[in-house]
């Protein structure tokens, strides 16, 4: 068993929600610990030769989500084991009890010495090791956007990925995609059978990947789910988070926060959904994961801002106004206007939701955490 620090806070108040590697330490906000069994080297294994590969997850990029399934599962005897971009991440994940690959399209050194997509396919036609990994697993989680103007670097060598996976022991895999495939739809509400339309190369690049992974899939005979998610969130990436820094907004939060609508969704119901399409198969399905309240983010914001101007008043620098309609363009109020449906998680995997909606899920970061300017005062 391996126990690390890990610099996010976990709501007290749903603790039961979060995945229970997650265990708070002898502080009861700020020191959290991950107790996670190392992949590969469980008790049952070790005991049952026969069991190798009997639940084992891999999560190609494990990143906020990543991290938190990994958890989740493992909790619930899963061996699980993932990629990650960098030496750094490995290394935390690594302390975290996970056996990690590298596996970086975007690497800089990497990219410099390419001067054509031709040399990139050929790079990844060159590193077996991952493929040779991902065949030692039962489930899939493939969780790296696609590049624009390349498309899924898995995908690019789709005939060596199915000579590869065809005779191992994969039997479910899902993609987790996103909301913007169905582009503007003019504020109506949109579930899986909505006509896609998206409007840029992101989008259609995502668009591009489901597709792709579907017909992976299919051609492989094995389960194969894409996962519609909206803005992610949870402890450590929230509308609280930012408004604690007290850092102005990006050009691209400011854009987004333009929309008359955004879903989003709570990092611990993308779990629980993951979890229910694996005891709940359905080959070539298509699930939207978002919460119940589609609200713009400026009223994300003013909530945000109110939570933590009232449980530690005085300490905000900036006005609730910094995070009003009237500090945002109006022009481009209309990019991506949607509502999105999430009746179909509901209805056919049984999803009931933790954090139906942001005030649920923001109150449950909130409530738990200890006074982080008094920290910060404290450590300067």
């Amino acid at each position: 068993m391996e126990i690390c620090a890990m610099s996010v806070q976990f709501p007290a108040s749903d603790l039961g929600h979060i995945p229970t590697c997650f265990d708070r330490g002898s502080s009861p906000t700020t020191s959290f610990f991950v107790s996670c069994s190392r992949p590969g080297k469980s008790r049952q294994e070790t005991e049952n030769p026969k069991s190798e590969f009997s639940n084992r997850m891999f999560i190609m990029g494990m990143g906020f989500v990543g991290k938190f399934f990994a958890c989740d599962l493992t909790n619930q005897g899963w061996a699980v084991s993932g990629s990650c971009t960098s030496l750094v991440n490995k290394k935390k994940l690594k302390d975290m009890g996970f056996d990690v690959s590298l596996f970086n399209a975007k690497e800089p050194e990497l990219c410099k010495a390419m001067l054509d997509i031709l040399s990139l396919f050929l790079y990844f036609a060159f590193r077996p090791e991952v493929l040779d990994i991902l065949n030692k697993h039962t489930h899939l989680v493939v969780s790296i956007p696609p590049i624009v103007g390349i498309g899924d670097p898995m995908l690019q060598q789709e005939e060596l990925l199915k000579s590869r996976l065809m005779d191992g022991n994969l039997k479910w895999l899902s993609y987790l995609s996103s909301t913007s495939v169905y582009g503007n739809c003019g504020g109506m509400w949109v579930d899986e059978d909505y006509p896609v339309s998206p409007t840029d190369e992101k989008a259609k690049s995502r668009l591009a990947a489901e597709e792709g992974w579907l017909k992976l899939g299919h051609d492989l005979g094995i389960s194969t789910q894409i996962f519609r998610l909206g803005g992610i969130y949870g402890p450590g990436r929230s509308a609280v988070d930012t408004i604690i820094k007290q850092k102005p907004l990006s050009e691209i939060q400011r854009m987004r926060a333009s929309r008359h609508y955004t879903s989003r969704v709570h990092v611990a119901d993308i779990c629980q959904a993951l979890r229910a399409s694996i005891y709940k198969p359905s080959p070539g399905k298509i699930y939207n994961i978002v919460d119940d309240d589609p609200a713009p983010r400026t009223e994300v914001f003013s909530f945000a801002w109110d939570l933590v101007n009232q449980k530690w008043p005085g300490h905000l620098k900036q006005t609730n106004s910094l995070y009003g309609t009237e500090s945002f363009s109006v022009e481009e109020s209309s990019r991506g206007e949607k509502q999105v449906s999430n009746a179909r998680i509901k209805k056919e995997l049984g999803v009931r939701l933790h954090h139906p909606n942001y005030k649920s899920g923001l109150k449950s970061i909130i409530d738990p955490m200890d006074n982080p300017f008094l920290q910060s005062h404290t450590r300067s």
